[in-house]
């Protein structure tokens, strides 16, 4: 028997991007708060926000693999080789993005680093610093690049046309971020917060929708 989208892959979805909406909205409303908090707008956001960013962000990356493994799962046969794309460039986010960023919450702190006089050029998020460069190839291509490819596993109208026009409009958001690192202006790189915080919101809504309504389908093998 060659399942298509089993009952297993129906409840990953569902649960996976139910959980991705979740954080995602936790992770909106700890940064509304964190930018409120600051003094002038070339200021880091502090702690505890900081830090409840970052745990966000990392508990975030495993909800969001599984969510394109079920994308995976519920594509048609002729559209699975974008699904594994989306889900190879998704893994490609997630293990970058963990890494960084649970070094930033632990190793960064020790007195053994916040001595040395060039960390901030290795773990600051102020530009240019290897975490800040590391962090817009995670987001504005590896991520964008996650989302055009499964925009590509959606064919027809209805509710999964919404899904496919959301995913592309992340997706493009992603990129243009990249202007700042090209313009040397990272209040460019908004453009790209836009794609995969509140748009990818959309998407992770709509394809938990998607998902409860879909229909279990299974295909005999030959």
């Amino acid at each position: 028997m060659a399942v298509e989208f089993d009952a297993t892959g129906r409840r990953l979805g569902i649960v996976s991007a139910t959980a991705v909406a979740l954080l995602l909205v936790a992770y909106a409303i700890t940064l509304i708060i964190g930018f409120a908090s600051l003094e002038s707008p070339s200021d880091q956001i502090g702690d505890p926000m900081f830090s409840i960013l970052e745990i966000l962000i990392i508990a975030l990356m495993p909800a969001m693999v599984a969510m394109m493994v079920a994308v995976y799962a519920w594509a048609p046969a002729r559209q699975k080789t974008f699904g594994m794309l989306a889900v190879i460039f998704m893994g490609l986010l997630a293990g970058v993005t963990m890494s960084l960023h649970f070094v930033i919450l632990s190793v960064s702190r020790q007195p053994e680093f916040t001595a040395l006089p060039w960390l901030p050029l290795l773990t600051s998020f102020t530009w240019p610093s290897v975490a800040y460069a590391l962090d817009i190839v995670a987001w504005d291509v590896f991520f964008a690049l996650s989302m055009l490819f499964a925009a590509l596993c959606f064919r027809g109208g209805g509710l999964a046309a919404w899904v496919r026009g959301f995913m592309v409009a992340s997706g493009v958001l992603a990129l243009a971020g990249l202007s700042g690192v090209v313009a040397g202006d990272m209040a460019l790189r908004n453009i790209g917060i836009v794609g995969y915080v509140p748009v990818f919101l959309v998407v992770a809504i709509l394809l938990a929708r998607l998902f409860t309504t879909a229909q279990v389908r299974e295909g005999r093998a030959a």
